[in-house]
């Protein structure tokens, strides 16, 4: 496969993946599946729209320009030097560097909140009662929690699938790097030898 197609995988993949760490930030707004009378008894880590903007915004752009890198077809770009397909592979590791800040961000705010729980109703008061993911592996603690109702199963799914897809994110975002690297130093087609072996851009 060449570099430019093995980019075209990679902003395939990146683009649902961001839809959908969109979507879990946005479900974050309603804790427990329902509307908060004020916006105090969201979780300060879903203000921080790790899914939103780090992964899923900062994400469609790298994405694209992976998707467009296959339009100079490898075989159709062989000795013509005008076609820029080391300039073009060079710029996919910019912005694949922008992905791996974005999915990072989303990684590191994701961490934090599976590590602090959730802000909630306890004993009257709404504060975070859990410590260092002390509730992680105690179920019991989650009756602290009196309100919104199965809040901390809720954070818990959503944080952890934002932390397990922006991880994925992560990983694609460096194998474009190394992609990159590779279609920039050595061509677009010249590990693939779609062109009879004059693979040189």
């Amino acid at each position: 496969m060449c570099s430019g197609g093995c980019a075209k995988c990679l902003g395939i993949t990146l683009i649902p993946l961001a839809v959908l760490c969109t979507l879990a930030n946005i479900l974050l707004f309603f804790p427990g599946g329902e509307v908060t009378s004020s916006n105090e008894h969201i979780t300060d880590e879903v203000w921080y729209f790790g899914g939103i903007l780090g992964s899923g915004v900062l994400m469609i752009f790298p994405s694209l320009v992976f998707l467009g890198l296959k339009n100079n077809d490898c075989c159709g770009c062989c000795g013509n030097e005008s076609c820029g397909k080391r300039f073009a592979m060079f710029t996919s590791i910019i912005f694949a560097a922008v992905g791996l800040l974005g999915a990072g961000y989303c990684f590191i705010v994701s961490a934090v909140a599976l590590n602090r729980g959730p802000k909630c109703n306890s004993d009257n008061n709404w504060t975070y009662p859990f410590e260092n993911g002390n509730y992680l592996g105690n179920t019991t603690m989650w009756t602290f929690c009196t309100s919104p109702e199965n809040i901390v199963p809720w954070n818990l799914t959503l944080f952890s699938l934002l932390l397990i897809m922006s991880g994925i994110q992560i990983v694609l975002c460096a194998i474009q790097v190394v992609n990159g690297l590779i279609g920039t130093i050595c061509g677009d087609c010249s590990c693939c030898g779609c062109c009879g072996g004059n693979g040189a851009i």
